[in-house]
């Protein structure tokens, strides 16, 4: 059978499938048109995550992975991780020497810098780099100018300024003198102990330092200070030096204090302008404009055993470590409407409503599966919603977890 077309019946086809084919192309390739994702929120209206059981994968040249003391997520998406190598166990490096004891693996670099995928694009710094190559490394940020910052806890560590492919550009400075061991003075600010945990204001050009029990301000640029405050906006002058009392846990919230309790264990500052600083001897956020006004406190976890006969260090020994206060993100949506903690002494990571407060929900759980986690001490999150963790101790790895969509 022969079929007969004219020419307008061919014009016409050929005109409504031009017109169905432009269709699907605008509507695929228009976000407008698009559905917006919508993350999932549980039955108390926290986000829902999932952990990527495969990222990143092993890493690369037979390196080993160590402790993840710092995550920082660059304007391009890139992970920055802090691959600590202090406390490498044999097995872990049994690779060196020639011949090698074992197939795996060496000592690898301790800043490393992974893409979406998990790949490697830069790899350096470690004992030996330069002569002031912090001992313990401990916060990690890439900037959007393209240079990264790194700082350590050790007495002679401050934080230094590297390009991203690892040349040293500029270093805050602020040592004691080598050999001295500084006593609590929270009213110097000319050198400095243990300058590690700090937060960056590109904006302002500043550089926020959490020390003892104060915040300290500093020029990015030329290391000047600036400003400071102590708990709930008390002026420098009236920060106590003496240690702040222990108290006999019952399973409920610490007393009350003015003061910054020690240990500090991170600052981060929101779009509009908040300043959160953690604080984890009292399982405390205490909030902030940037001039050191005080705003509002949030408990997490509130009941964890914070100091006291039992409880009086960063680890204990008999005992898990104490304090809920590890490190802090917060998302990235427009409003930042949540507060991602990691709580490194319950092995979660507690999503806290920025607004009032109220926590909403955790994942984790100590132990060392996969989306478990063991140790939890380092925390960031892209602007895809995906939430990076790291471990130390002896768990030693860095984690993704991924938004859950509707």
């Amino acid at each position: 059978m022969t079929i007969k077309f004219n020419k307008i019946s061919l014009q016409a086809f050929f005109s409504s499938v031009f017109s169905c084919l432009f269709l699907v192309v605008l509507l695929t390739s228009n976000p407008l048109s698009a559905q917006e994702k919508v993350q999932a929120l549980d039955e108390n209206g926290a986000p829902m995550f999932k952990v990527d059981p495969f990222w990143p994968g092993p890493l690369p040249n037979r390196w080993s992975m160590q402790q993840v003391t710092g995550i920082g997520v660059d304007h391009m998406d890139h992970i920055w991780f802090l691959n600590r190598g202090n406390l490498a166990q044999g097995d872990e490096i049994g690779g060196i020497g020639n011949p090698p004891r074992t197939d795996c693996c060496i000592r690898g670099p301790e800043v490393i810098e992974m893409d979406q995928e998990g790949n490697v694009i830069n790899a350096w710094g470690g004992p030996g780099y330069n002569s002031s190559w912090p001992t313990s490394l401990q916060t990690v940020i890439a900037d959007r100018d393209g240079f990264v910052w790194v700082g350590g806890l050790g007495p002679q560590d401050s934080i230094q300024k590297y390009t991203r492919e690892g040349e040293l550009v500029w270093d805050f400075g602020h040592r004691p003198p080598e050999g001295v061991t500084l006593e609590e003075n929270n009213q110097q600010t000319d050198v400095l102990p243990r300058k590690g945990r700090f937060q960056l204001d590109q904006d302002a050009r500043e550089i926020y330092i959490i020390n003892w029990k104060r915040v300290l301000v500093y020029g990015m640029d030329d290391g000047e200070f600036k400003r400071g405050w102590g708990g709930h906006g008390m002026p420098l002058s009236e920060i106590s030096n003496d240690p702040i009392a222990p108290y006999e846990w019952d399973g409920s919230r610490p007393p009350e204090e003015q003061q910054f309790v020690p240990d500090l264990h991170f600052l981060e500052i929101a779009n509009d302008g908040l300043v959160y600083v953690g604080e984890r001897g009292q399982n405390r956020i205490q909030i902030f404009q940037k001039d050191g006004t005080w705003v509002k406190d949030y408990y997490v976890a509130e009941g964890t055993p914070g100091r006291g006969e039992g409880c009086g260090g960063l680890r204990v020994t008999e005992l898990a470590p104490c304090g809920s206060m590890y490190k802090l993100a917060i998302s990235k949506d427009a409003e930042q409407k949540y507060l991602y903690m990691a709580d490194g002494t319950n092995n979660r990571v507690w999503l806290v409503d920025r607004q009032s407060g109220e926590t909403l929900g955790s994942f984790g759980g100590n132990g060392r599966y996969a989306g478990q986690l063991h140790w939890v001490n380092a925390i960031a999150t892209d602007s895809f919603g995906n939430i990076y963790t790291g471990e130390v101790e002896h768990g030693k790895r860095i984690q993704k977890f991924e938004p859950v969509w509707e």
